[in-house]
């Protein structure tokens, strides 16, 4: 999900951006389809980004696209942040639905490549969460000051004689290192290999009553099989940074909302599917609803149009009926 900050290599961005300039992405398209719906609304890219929240709503988006406006769709997987931004100003993308960049994107909006389209309704949380019985268990594990005294109980075979700082697969947003050295920290970060492995991580603590802390993020479905998470959330000291590369790591992670990115072909259009992406918006819980629905065996496709059949409403004033 996430990666309002975290970044891989720049020769790896570098050299995977100059391919899909000059293979126009064609390569990485999932889905193809043309619009249900009779229009003239013309053929657009949406970047599709490797979480299940990010996956419901850009298929949402989509299918409004197709059988409200005629819209012909392409949805192409691409990693999130930089390697987007190259594909809109190349003119093979033409809308990020959730972008948690905290402004990453400036330098590509500096040149007129990227614009930004307003907020998507999502409101992005990331924190730092024990598994949830240890609260009750030991209710000042939450307070950060306290973290060092039960670090033993962390400890894995990979954490080095440390306790195990779970953090999301590298990419994802993170200040995890930083807050681990800023508050001197007896712990180890390990980035996990997935979001499915941080999802089996806090399910198994859970459930086994082993100690675990990992990173988590709202909106996600794992709050929806662990309601109790939210209260698990570690405090730091309220955050005083909106940009991850200046934060210092005393301070915890900011709320952020959510925005939506188009291309500026996109933008000059100014045409139906222009004004549907502006007018998107729903909320953490319509989301994770759809986001459940994938995870629990529905398609894509299937899922976003259950929601949409259900929300038949909130979808008019997108397209303005």
């Amino acid at each position: 999900m996430k990666s309002l900050f975290g970044r891989r290599s720049a020769v790896v961005t570098v050299v995977i951006a100059a391919a899909l300039i000059l293979s126009g992405c064609s390569s990485s398209s999932v889905n193809d389809s043309a619009g249900e719906a009779s229009g003239d609304c013309g053929s657009y890219a949406i970047a599709m980004h490797a979480w299940g929240g990010y996956t419901a709503s850009a298929q949402v988006l989509a299918e409004v696209a197709k059988q409200e406006l005629g819209c012909t769709i392409t949805q192409t997987t691409l990693e999130e942040g930089p390697v987007s931004y190259d594909a809109m100003e190349a003119g093979t993308i033409d809308v990020v639905i959730e972008d948690w960049g905290g402004g990453r994107w400036k330098d590509w909006t500096d040149r007129g490549a990227v614009v930004e389209a307003g907020e998507n309704g999502n409101i992005g949380i990331i924190g730092m969460y024990v598994a949830p019985w240890m609260v009750e268990k030991y209710p000042d594990i939450t307070d950060s000051k306290n973290l060092n005294k039960y670090a033993a109980m962390f400890k894995t075979a990979d954490s080095g004689g440390k306790g195990a700082w779970f953090e999301g697969p590298t990419g994802y947003t993170t200040i995890g290192e930083k807050m681990v050295s800023a508050n001197k920290l007896n712990f180890k970060v390990i980035f996990s290999g997935s979001e499915a492995a941080l999802v089996d991580g806090f399910i198994k603590a859970e459930a086994n009553k082993t100690a675990f802390i990992g990173y988590a993020w709202q909106p996600w479905t794992l709050h929806s099989k662990l309601p109790t998470l939210e209260a698990a959330r570690v405090v730091f000291p309220a955050n005083d940074w909106s940009d991850p590369a200046a934060a210092s790591g005393l301070t915890d992670y900011p709320s952020t909302p959510l925005l939506k990115l188009i291309s500026k072909k996109l933008n000059d259009a100014n045409d139906s599917f222009t004004s549907l992406v502006k007018n998107f918006s729903w909320t953490n819980a319509d989301q994770n609803s759809v986001a459940a629905d994938l995870e629990g065996g529905m398609t894509a496709e299937e899922a976003a149009k259950k929601w949409i059949a259900a929300n038949a409403a909130t979808v008019a004033s997108w397209i303005g009926k």
